[in-house]
């Protein structure tokens, strides 16, 4: 079956941002689940943040919300109360979810609440043209901190999985196919899903090359309901682990209301 996933609006991310690769992989992860009879096309909404990341929700012909800088978790947390049917996926960017909104992201996943979000992480605000953002890296110079940044970044995946996220995943821009295949699985996760993308942004902090040589898959066969050995290896240093570090079944927020 054709799904058409396509919108007439013009797109005005930068030449080459690496944020096409993430729309890419979502159509097609999208079009998969939608033909394999997994999820419906009228029954997906997707919720975006403010930031780069938002304009996605513009470029896929679904239902779509933007909410307010920081507020896409507790907005998509709604719209799943309102209809427990509804597929309900959310996109935010690092600036977005781990700065305005990490209480809300914190409080989502204690909750297990049945929504799924994916950040892009691209360790920047670039929007507003490159101030430092929670996970940008020691040293790292900006708009605002032209001397470089004093603040070591936080682990987002280690912040999800000590908040009680029953699906905590890791993913590169560089590997659609691989994203992809992620995505899947945090779409038909039953519960709060995290899925932190990383997302070189090629015009304010292009990390593209020591990616490139740092990330490696994890073994898809290993126990995934093991929080301290998740725990362990989102905090990997040398090397950058990605995959599906944890997944586990629990009753949802939705659920047990």
């Amino acid at each position: 079956m054709t799904v058409d996933l396509n919108t007439k609006a013009k797109n005005t991310w930068c030449p080459g941002c690496t944020n096409f690769m993430i729309l890419t992989a979502f159509k097609n992860a999208l079009t998969e689940l939608i033909n394999e009879g997994k999820i419906k096309k009228d029954k997906v909404v997707v919720g975006a943040g403010i930031g780069c990341h938002g304009k996605i929700a513009d470029y896929v012909n679904v239902n779509s919300i933007i909410s307010l800088h920081g507020r896409v978790v507790p907005t998509m947390t709604g719209v799943k109360l309102g209809n427990p049917d509804l597929t309900a996926i959310a996109f935010s960017g690092d600036g977005d979810s781990y700065a305005e909104g990490m209480e809300h992201l914190v409080h989502a996943s204690k909750r297990n609440s049945d929504i799924k979000l994916f950040v892009h992480n691209n360790q920047v605000f670039g929007l507003t043209t490159g101030q430092v953002t929670p996970t940008s890296k020691k040293g790292y110079k900006g708009k605002s901190t032209p001397g470089g940044s004093i603040e070591e970044p936080i682990n987002p995946s280690l912040v999800m999985l000590s908040s009680g996220a029953t699906f905590v995943a890791r993913a590169y821009t560089g590997d659609m196919v691989f994203l992809m295949q992620v995505m899947k699985k945090a779409i038909l996760h039953k519960g709060f899903a995290h899925l932190e993308i990383i997302q070189p942004c090629i015009s304010f902090a292009d990390t593209r090359d020591y990616f490139k040589e740092k990330v490696y898959q994890i073994d898809s066969n290993l126990p995934k309901n093991d929080l301290k050995w998740a725990m362990e290896k989102v905090q990997e240093m040398e090397k950058i682990p990605l995959g599906i570090f944890y997944e586990v079944d629990k009753p949802t927020f939705e659920e047990q209301l």
